[in-house]
């Protein structure tokens, strides 16, 4: 969703699960040396497609929950010849950044997926430097789930 051919086709196959909601790199306006965070990056599409942008002057953090999909993503990277990425293991509620130090964060739809929001939005606010952006693509309800879809985890999952 939202990515054109071209994108799809300069990143390697593995790098794209199929799962996000829309296409956060296209929007972030990024430039060459910005520092973007790639908040729940799987096998690193929206980072490589970033890298691009960001040039070899920038770099691009990926952080992912599981050690299967960082080692997935630094696969792709090395494929991608992509030297200003690197991914870590972390959660989303807990960023493995210091302060101020990206100048955007973007998000695939995955924030949706955890548990405690307000603490990715804080520590999203804590790593992004003065007069940073976040761009983000993600499922939001627009009225309350019935309780019997809110309480199956199946009626989540594609």
């Amino acid at each position: 969703m939202g990515y054109t051919d071209e994108e799809i086709q300069a990143a390697p196959p593995e790098s794209n699960l199929g799962l996000g909601c829309g296409n956060p790199v296209v929007r972030a306006g990024l430039t060459p040396g910005q520092t973007v965070l790639d908040l729940g990056s799987g096998p690193g599409l929206d980072a490589l497609l970033a890298a691009e942008r960001v040039g070899p002057r920038g770099q691009v953090i990926g952080l992912d929950m599981t050690p299967d999909m960082i080692a997935r993503a630094e696969a792709n990277a090395a494929q991608a010849k992509a030297a200003n990425v690197r991914f870590l293991l972390a959660d989303l509620e807990h960023l493995p950044l210091p302060e101020a130090s990206a100048d955007v964060v973007l998000s695939n739809c995955v924030i949706n997926l955890c548990p405690d929001k307000r603490a990715v939005y804080r520590e999203i606010f804590r790593v992004l430097r003065p007069g940073g952006r976040i761009c983000i693509a993600d499922v939001l309800l627009e009225r309350p789930l019935p309780e019997s879809l809110a309480q199956d985890p199946k009626a989540w999952c594609a």
